[in-house]
């Protein structure tokens, strides 16, 4: 049997599946697990994603944001912002960084997917940022990150409480063409899968492109 999906379907077929895995979790025990405080009044976990405070809902997912913030907020718009937290609700933990960063080739099964890593996301950052380094800054900025030395322009932002990207960007010239690194902070590997990191640097990516 033939079966037509939507033209989303690569997103929204393994959502439908992880919100069914969802439903099926202790709220307590998720709690525990990642430290995102649940309310039973509320029936919801409060999540700070980005820098920005939501409620999930559960066992029903849903999204809400909290306070009055007219910005453009990622997990109200972005079905794979929604996929990564629904993914870290699911299986993730909380766990500390030592200070140290990894490449995307050190982290477990990177290699792997470096290809899919590269393209997705260094190669997409370098080409958008590489003429435009005061764009990259502003966007940045605007997404609360914080400046570091590093390339031409570097900053760090934090993904969920604990665990922080860096972007860095060369700007190119004559000779060379734009580069990029990205590193993640060492407890990633604890907490997610390589192709995980691929989705949330997609994600940070769109969302600049915002601003």
């Amino acid at each position: 049997m033939n079966i037509e999906y939507d033209k989303d379907n690569k997103e929204r077929v393994p959502f439908e599946h992880y919100k069914e895995a969802y439903m099926k979790k202790d709220p307590l025990e998720i709690s525990h697990r990642t430290g995102f405080p649940f309310s039973d009044e509320k029936k919801c976990f409060t999540v700070v994603f980005l820098g920005k405070e939501y409620e999930v809902g559960f066992p029903e997912f849903t999204v809400k944001r909290t306070g009055e913030d007219d910005s453009w907020c990622p997990l109200l718009e972005m079905t794979a912002a929604q996929i990564l937290v629904i993914r870290f609700l699911i299986e993730g933990c909380q766990v500390s960084g030592t200070g140290k960063f990894l490449t995307y080739r050190e982290v477990p099964w990177g290699e792997v997917y470096y290809r899919q890593f590269n393209g997705r996301c260094m190669m997409r950052l370098a080409f958008s940022y590489g003429s435009r380094i005061d764009a990259f800054r502003s966007a940045l900025e605007k997404m609360g990150a914080r400046e570091i030395k590093a390339g031409d322009a570097g900053y760090e932002i934090e993904l969920f409480e604990g665990f922080y990207i860096r972007f860095q960007i060369w700007g190119g010239d004559e000779e060379f063409p734009p580069s990029s690194q990205i590193l993640f902070s060492d407890n990633f590997p604890a907490a997610f899968h390589a192709e995980d990191l691929v989705v949330a640097c997609d994600v940070i990516i769109g969302t600049m492109k915002v601003y």
